[in-house]
């Protein structure tokens, strides 16, 4: 017991690279975009973005 006590407790004090965690995010990302059609979406929420800001 005490073992894995410790070994939570190192796991949790550790912090993941940014860079790791978007290259771990992103191939899902992608995935979702691709099975749900989610790049039309995404066009048009940066149009809208870009017209808002006068762009």
């Amino acid at each position: 017991m005490a073992h894995t006590a410790s070994r939570t407790l190192n796991r949790t004090q550790g912090r993941r690279h940014p860079l790791v965690a978007t290259a771990m995010v992103l191939p899902l990302a992608a995935l979702l975009v691709v099975v749900f059609g989610g790049w039309d979406a995404v066009v048009t929420q940066a149009s809208s973005v870009g017209v808002m800001l006068g762009r």
